[in-house]
């Protein structure tokens, strides 16, 4: 399907996998086919906004025509809708059962651990240093804050929406995620079911910025050091998970206690968040196969 509708459609299930911390809108899109043309698309945007802020005005023009906007232009409305559909729901639901989300999130996280491993080529000693020193750095960082970031300034939105940008893109890795871990989801949920335009706008800058900026950045780090940093991220996720234990608070707090009170319901929908995560990869996985095979089998043709 190439329609505008079917883009819509697409962005729709990207803005729900962003919305839930351990679900990467870059997984989804790299399942529905469309992860390649999202990430040149990207890149185009982001050297059109390098151009104009070099004030290359002839360059910044040509750099935005470069951009598929038949593709993408749907594609984002189909992400910001879902955002604004689905935000108060999940808002709701961390408000009323706590416990229960932190559990549901838990297990998403952790099935994403495995399928972010997954990417990293050469599992070597050094990689498993990276995720060590990552985890154990990020567990100490985590405890040494309380929790949610309580009425957030305008410039924590930019700086939570620059960071999650760029994990948004990432298959494996999750935005909603890092802004878990920073104390921001609540905040940046709360921002768009209240409409207060000044923090949403504020936040979008930053994903603008984040994007233009850090993903050249990104890029550049993945193709020389690919394993490396791909085994920090996942060593941050693993010490992250102190923010997701569902005991004592859910995820209002950084502090641990054994499972007490309500158990089984968290820790059946940890088991069903890790699950959706692993078979959702295991489905990527297969059209990833299919599509080397099919590349293979095309250049064995005479």
């Amino acid at each position: 399907m190439q329609s505008p509708v079917s883009h819509f459609l697409r962005g729709f299930a990207m803005g729900i996998a962003d919305l839930i911390p351990g679900v990467s809108g870059g997984t989804i899109a790299l399942v529905l086919g469309v992860y390649e043309r999202l990430i040149v698309s990207i890149r185009r945007g982001a050297g059109a906004l390098g151009s104009l802020a070099r004030f290359d005005l002839s360059g910044f023009g040509a750099r935005m025509k470069e951009v598929e906007w038949r593709f993408i232009a749907p594609l984002l409305v189909g992400v910001v809708t879902a955002v604004f559909a689905l935000s108060h729901l999940i808002e709701r639901l961390l408000a009323d059962y706590p416990l229960h989300m932190a559990g549901l999130f838990f297990g998403l996280v952790t099935g994403s651990i495995f399928v972010a491993w997954r990417l990293v080529e050469r599992r070597r000693p050094l990689a498993w240093g990276v995720l060590v020193i990552a985890a154990v750095v990020t567990f100490w960082f985590l405890g040494l804050r309380g929790g949610t970031v309580v009425d957030p300034p305008l410039w924590a939105f930019f700086g939570a929406g620059a960071v999650a940008i760029c994990a948004m893109i990432l298959p494996g890795i999750s935005g909603s995620f890092m802004l878990l871990m920073m104390g921001m989801y609540a905040p940046v949920l709360g921002a768009v079911n209240d409409r207060r335009v000044a923090a949403v706008l504020v936040f979008a800058l930053g994903c603008v910025i984040g994007l233009a900026s850090f993903s050249t950045l990104l890029n550049f780090l993945l193709d020389r050091y690919h394993d490396a940093v791909l085994a920090a991220m996942v060593g941050v996720m693993v010490g992250s998970l102190r923010v997701l234990w569902p005991w004592p608070e859910g995820t209002n707090g950084t502090s641990l206690s054994l499972p007490a009170g309500e158990t089984w319901g968290p820790v059946l929908l940890g088991v069903a968040g890790a699950v959706v995560v692993l078979s959702i990869a295991r489905k990527e996985k297969a059209i990833a196969d299919d599509v080397e095979a099919a590349g293979e089998a095309a250049g064995t043709v005479p």
